[in-house]
């Protein structure tokens, strides 16, 4: 993210270097953390607060959508109101929405904060991220602060797991509560080491009024077409109210479209949409994680139906996140040594194959043993496809253009989520195995995709330079 920063006061030393570079790891760690934890609570806090399944669905999907709606529009508020101040800001609210959450007892308020945090998360990680980058000296100690960043990012989930299978056996609403007092740590410690934001060139308010113009249109047209796949799959399907909020989305997505197009500075260049590499990586990762996550959703019901405690839940997906956060270190040597198209077709044949093979017979839902072949196989896909997806993304373009094209792939990451868990939430009820086909069908899609990539040859666009309309770039070229 753009905002030029001065060293505070001790930055050059390495004690306080470090110090920041801890405080922004353990942001990413709960960051992390939070899709994890809410998963295992989920059957709980739908006993709770007498929500259905496909109303429970929501409390994913919505964290999703608040994340991929901001993110898009987070390097604009860095912008206009610098890296330190959008980060504190951010570490707050997230905090105080933890805590709501964790107090409420309506489902609508619970959903609502859980969008919030999504968005909160949307402006933490990668702001502190750039904070890191500007504050540690380029070479070996970037290097390994980057690495335990991501290190951290990488575990979170294991993280989540083990820390709401504990909490959620004395009650789901300290697992929610959690990263309330934790966040707040963090902010007293961001407030001392984070460095403030020195003089920069802020953007025009006309530019920015047309971006937060775009970024609401985005945010609306999500909303709306999630509401309208909850209404349209399902035993319960309300189809006039499912007509009527594509309708909206439709004309929030044009909306979106006419403020991008007005703009001089759009969010999404339209030149990253001609990237092939980027375009097959950003529906690769949607589709991984969206059938990721709505394979938890699934497995974590059934085993709720089985009688399974949080714990037993928890240490039964622990095979799906452990492989990623051990080998979070040497992933990117991993798709380097393989070659990325060759490593995220790997992940994504492994993906689907997972999901076939999750136990369909059975009233009642599977064992642990049972689920141990399918979540090794998604634990496997994920070493192999994560880091793999994007360095194809993002490691083909010039270096002005892999910040927004990395929002990009980051939102298609998050809307594939909650694109995928609406409509298997709404089958779950009355059919499971329409459920676990349809998370199958789009682990397959993705697969599809990753393999077409090896059966043709990347062309890559000339593209921009961005904010310019002059001679065009061509991108690097990368084997792989």
């Amino acid at each position: 993210m753009h905002s030029s920063t001065t060293s505070p006061a001790g930055a050059g030393r390495s004690g306080t270097r470090w110090a920041l570079v801890s405080v922004l790891s353990a942001n990413m760690l709960i960051d992390a953390l939070e899709v994890s934890a809410t998963v295992v609570a989920l059957p709980r806090i739908g006993d709770g607060l007498g929500l259905a399944v496909p109303g429970l669905q929501w409390i994913v999907s919505a964290f999703a959508a608040g994340f991929g709606a901001l993110v898009l529009l987070g390097d604009r508020l860095v912008e206009r109101l610098g890296r330190r101040r959008v980060y504190l800001a951010a570490l707050l609210l997230f905090a105080a929405v933890s805590l709501a959450g964790a107090l409420t007892d309506s489902a609508a308020v619970l959903i609502a904060t859980r969008a919030v945090k999504g968005g909160c998360v949307a402006l933490t990680a990668p702001t502190g991220l750039a904070i890191l980058v500007s504050a540690v000296p380029e070479g070996p100690a970037r290097r390994r602060a980057v690495s335990l960043y991501s290190f951290f990012g990488a575990a979170g989930f294991c993280a989540g797991l083990l820390l709401s299978g504990l909490l959620t056996g004395v009650g789901w609403r300290w697992t929610l509560a959690f990263p309330a007092p934790v966040a707040l740590l963090l902010l007293a410690a961001g407030l001392r080491l984070v460095p403030r934001d020195g003089p920069a060139p802020r953007p025009a308010a006309g530019a920015t009024r047309r971006a937060l113009v775009a970024g609401l249109a985005l945010g609306a047209a999500v909303t709306l077409l999630l509401y309208g796949l909850s209404c349209a799959v399902g035993a319960g399907r309300e189809p006039a109210r499912a007509g009527a909020a594509f309708a909206g989305a439709l004309l929030a997505g044009t909306v979106f479209v006419a403020a991008e197009r007005a703009s001089p500075r759009p969010l999404v260049a339209a030149g990253l949409l001609r990237h092939a590499p980027l375009v097959r990586s950003a529906i690769g990762a949607a589709t991984l994680n969206g059938s990721y996550v709505a394979f938890l959703l699934v497995a974590a019901l059934d085993l709720h139906r089985a009688g399974a405690t949080p714990w037993q839940t928890a240490l039964a997906f622990l095979p799906a996140g452990a492989p990623l956060a051990v080998s979070a270190l040497y992933s990117a040597r991993i798709a380097l040594w393989l070659g990325p198209a060759r490593a995220v077709a790997a992940g994504a044949v492994a993906a689907p194959l997972g999901y076939a093979l999750y136990p369909r017979a059975g009233p009642v839902g599977p064992g642990f043993a049972d689920l141990l072949p399918a979540t090794g196989c998604v634990g496997a896909a994920f070493v192999l496809a994560f880091t793999a997806l994007h360095l194809q993304a993002t490691g083909g373009l010039p270096p002005g253009h892999r910040q927004p094209a990395g929002a990009l792939y980051q939102t298609c990451v998050q809307l594939g989520a909650a694109l995928t868990a609406v409509p298997v939430a709404a089958l779950y009820p009355a059919d499971r195995g329409a459920a676990l086909a349809l998370v199958t069908a789009v682990g397959l899609t993705g697969a599809g995709v990753a393999l077409s990539a090896l059966a043709g040859r990347n062309r890559l666009p000339h593209l921009p330079a961005p904010g310019r309309t002059g001679t065009p770039v061509r991108p690097e070229r990368k084997a792989s």
